[in-house]
């Protein structure tokens, strides 16, 4: 049987405060920061590289073989594209994801001196009273902007306030943690993964453990944009597990209660060996698990192959509901996902 899961309020109070740390691809020293302090206290060893993500590491009983598991802490979020003369912003989008998805959102306008402005992200032609179009206009870059919280009327009135082409506008996550068990919030993609690695490592060193080989922790910041994991990685590295959502919708097996398996995404199949011992493992200790194909998506993972890393390569995850826009998952997942960490981590390796 699978353990119970000890640390749920404290893994969810972690999430809670990642979600709340902007952070989009470009623009994440700070949750890297929190990270790094978060490991320090564990008396974690842990380096920087040049991309800004943070590796850490645990010493294993093996040095000649050494595992990595990746979870990215950078999200969407957006770039002040253009300064209107209507005394509004437009934007560029940072990710993948639709205008739809931000459509209403409070943000924060992140100058390059440092200084925060809030905002919200709404239509041009959103006043039904003004707008015969309202409900049927394109929610796009042309017609979508910022309404900034400050008194301006033009772009004059925008760049004395510092503001300029270029600044991070990152959006108000909106957490909620329910009674029942739900956690809701933008970012759970991959945030929820990076907390549920930080409770891995607590729990691994609180437990006293030495793992079987040498094993990094790579908290990515540019996943988000295609290339976070795609570095850093040891000439000793043989399996190389990407810690990531998992995608639900039509005709998707992953759901919010179990830890999602997945065998195949935009990038083609993953490692079949690899997988075949993460469901071995999952039997074995009674841990709830979806084998799903994600059609329109890739990982960390992912990008160390196509980087020509000779790897053995898994994606796994919580099953997050909505993703790229108003995401949900619930505990029962994360501690599905954490157990079956926990018991990879101190696995014998696949043959290769």
């Amino acid at each position: 049987m699978s353990h119970t899961y000890p640390n749920v309020n404290d893994t969810k109070e972690i999430i809670k405060q990642l979600v709340s740390i902007p952070s989009p691809s470009g623009n994440t020293e700070k949750v890297i920061s929190y990270v790094e302090s978060f490991l320090k206290d564990l008396d974690v060893e842990t380096r920087r590289n040049r991309k800004g993500g943070l590796i850490a590491t645990l010493p294993g009983k093996d040095n000649t073989a050494h595992r990595m598991l990746t979870a990215h802490v950078d999200t969407l979020g957006a770039m002040v594209k253009e300064i209107k003369d209507n005394g509004r912003l437009k934007l560029d989008l940072i990710g993948g994801f639709r205008y739809n998805s931000i459509e209403g959102e409070y943000c924060e306008i992140h100058t390059a001196s440092g200084e925060i402005f809030t905002g919200t992200i709404l239509m041009h032609q959103t006043s039904v009273h003004v707008y015969k179009d309202a409900g049927d206009a394109k929610r796009n870059q042309e017609n979508m902007e910022v309404r900034i919280d400050a008194k301006v009327e033009n772009a004059k009135d925008i760049r004395e306030l510092g503001i300029e082409v270029g600044d991070f506008v990152s959006f108000d996550p909106r957490v909620q943690l329910t009674e029942n068990g739900f956690i809701k919030s933008r970012h759970l993609d991959d945030k929820a993964s990076v907390a549920i690695l930080l409770q891995l490592i607590k729990r691994l060193k609180a437990e006293g453990i030495t793992l079987p080989y040498t094993t990094h922790f790579l908290i990515s910041n540019n996943e988000e944009i295609g290339y976070g994991g795609n570095s850093n990685i040891t000439s000793e590295t043989v399996e190389y597990l990407a810690v990531d959502m998992g995608a639900m919708g039509d005709g998707q097996s992953t759901d919010e209660y179990t830890v999602s398996i997945c065998v195949k995404d935009g990038s083609g199949p993953y490692h079949y060996g690899l997988r075949k011992n993460l469901v071995a493992l999952a039997k074995r200790y009674d841990i709830g698990y979806k084998l799903d194909i994600y059609p329109y998506y890739g990982s960390d993972a992912s990008a160390a192959i196509r980087a020509g890393h000779d790897i053995v390569h898994g994606l796994i995850g919580p099953g997050i509901d909505s993703s790229h826009a108003f995401e949900r998952t619930h505990e029962d997942s994360l501690m599905h996902t954490e157990n079956l960490l926990y018991y990879y981590v101190q696995s014998t390796m696949v043959e290769v």
